[in-house]
Formats: structure tokens, sequence, C-alpha cells
């Protein structure tokens, strides 16, 4: 009873920032994402009839605490769903994610678990049954089921049986490069549950951010399908703005950013006075994804290289949904 699944992470364009419920992960908005190439967790899920517990191998280093928790946590869903209640498993996963740093480590990561254990156990999901269970894990993770341009519809039910990911395009529609600029992959001080949850409970902006995420949906899967470039990068970026203004209004504020993230932004601002088409957008973390066309990727690296404080930049393509190994 043994299954790997390669799950790859997503870049939200539209942000999910806010839980209408903890419990069962739903969401206060519908959001929407790229799925990456470049970064992506690779997960082998082992039930075993002789284990007494689960265990939990990241990167080749045994795992305990919190993080370990919340995988159990999940495998006892899985096990639920299976009717194998007792049966106790052996996780390993290869993380090509910076942990904990803004690059959606556990949406590929639950993503991969989630795919790997369900065909371990032997339990045969459709797409968006897999997505609805992978939310539960990590909100962002449902919409690491599929590739391309995906939409999270946040739903109405209180069982969470509506809030799922669907497929608005896939990754061979249009050719969106995200050039991931790398400034710390220290875990941050604020994790995005606890950021999430502080800013919902005590921002003064957070009502605005929701009134603001229909027209931005409507527009921006408006630029996908025209392949408007312009546009999207307009909508995603002020998107990520409006996101990140909420943190400030928390009681206490705070940021995710830091002075290279600032620099950062100037830059792609800077390319863009100077006829180089490029967005920057920005999640739970110091790091920022640049969105740009084929046709710049040179001029777009070699000028997010130069900027002090940068320490790499790993280029993406669009990326595919989940696959078995």
């Amino acid at each position: 009873m043994k299954a790997t699944a390669k799950a790859h992470t997503n870049i939200a364009l539209i942000k999910y920032w806010g839980k209408r419920d903890e419990s069962i992960i739903l969401p206060t908005n519908s959001s929407l994402s790229l799925t990456l190439d470049g970064f992506y967790t690779t997960t082998t899920v082992a039930f075993q009839e002789d284990l007494s517990k689960d265990s939990f191998i990241l990167n080749d280093q045994s795992v305990e605490g919190e993080a370990y928790q919340r995988v159990t946590n999940f495998l006892d869903k899985i096990r639920n769903l299976s009717g194998k209640t007792n049966l106790y498993a052996e996780v390993s996963s290869i993380n090509e994610v910076p942990t904990a740093a803004g690059f959606a480590s556990s949406a590929s990561g639950f993503a991969a678990l989630a795919s790997a254990g369900t065909r371990a156990i032997g339990v045969d999901l459709s797409d968006e049954e897999l997505s609805r269970l992978t939310r539960q894990g990590s909100g962002s993770a449902c919409r690491s089921i599929y590739g391309g341009f995906v939409e999270w519809e946040m739903g109405s039910r209180t069982d969470g049986k509506d809030s799922q990911a669907v497929q608005i395009k896939p990754e061979t529609h249009w050719d969106v490069r995200v050039a991931a600029v790398v400034l710390s992959s220290t875990m941050k001080k604020i994790s995005s549950r606890a950021g999430m949850k502080r800013t919902v409970e005590t921002s003064p902006f957070y009502t605005g951010w929701l009134d603001s995420i229909p027209n931005d949906m409507k527009e921006i899967k408006s630029a996908i399908r025209d392949k408007d470039f312009e546009k999207l990068g307009t909508v995603a970026e002020s998107n990520c703005l409006k996101m990140h203004a909420t943190t400030l209004g928390a009681n206490p504020p705070f940021t995710y950013w830091h002075d290279t993230t600032l620099r950062v932004m100037h830059t792609v601002q800077e390319m863009r006075a100077n006829g180089i088409p490029a967005y920057f957008t920005i999640d739970a973390g110091p790091n920022v994804k640049v969105l740009y066309l084929p046709e710049n990727e040179d001029r777009v690296k070699e000028k997010l290289q130069e900027i002090p404080g940068v320490d790499r930049v790993t280029l993406s393509k669009p990326g595919p949904g989940v696959t078995y190994l």
C-alpha cells in the first residue's frame, strides 16, 4: 500500500486571505492562482500494518512537533475516508520549495500528501473531491491539484462541499513566466495562519479587501481569457498590495516585507517605466514573484539579480497538476 505523487506550488494572483471556518478551512473569498513548474514536492506514502504510529521524513530529516501533527491529522482524514482507521503510514517528502518563506511550500506539500495518501490506501477520488480533501490540510493546496490557471471557489455551504478548486485554463493556454526572487529562505516570524487570523479579527481594512475581490476576479479571468498581460499584471499587483495593506491595519500591525522586498518592487516598477512589461506579487513572506513574458526573460532576470540583498532568482513556466510516479 504505497504511492508516490508530485505536486507543484502555485502563486496566487488573487489572494486567499482569511477563513470563515478554521476547522475545515473555508475561505472568506475566492482566489485564483498560476501553478508553477519550478517549485514542487515529491511525497511517498506507505501504509503498513506493522506500524504503531505515523512517521514523517522531510528532506531526509525526521520531523516532530507541530509539522508532524499537521501531517498525521491529515492522514486521519484519509484513514477515515477509507475506513482503515488503525493503519499507519511512513511519509517521506522531498520539498523543492523554501519552507515557510512565502513560497507556498504547504500548497505543494499537502497536494502531494493527499494525492499519494489516497492512492496508497485505495481511495479513488475525482479531482474536485481530491481538491476538497486537500483544502483541509492547507487552503492554497487545493489549487495545486491542477495545472495552469486555477480558481478556488469559496462556496457558501457550511460543510465545505462546494469549496474546491477548478481549472480555468490549462498550463498550455498561455506562457506567462514567473521569476521567484528569493531574498530569505529562513522561516518567517508570523505564519500565514497566524497572520491571516489576526488580520481578519482586528484589521479595519479587511472589509474593504473583501469588497474588492469580486471585481478583481472578474477582471483577471477576462485577462486570462484574452491573454491581456498588462491587465493581468495590473490586477494581480493591485490585489497583492491590498492584501498586504490589511496587515498594516491589524492589531498589533505587522508586515512580511523586508527592505529588499521594497527594492524589488521599485525595480519592477522601473522596468515598466523603461518599456519592459513586468509586475510583482507577494504572498505571506518577504520574497517576490515577478510576472513577465518569455521575450523579456533575459532582461528581467538580469535586472533582478543586480538588486542588493537578492540571494537568487528562479525562473518558472506554467506548471502541471499532480502527477504520480
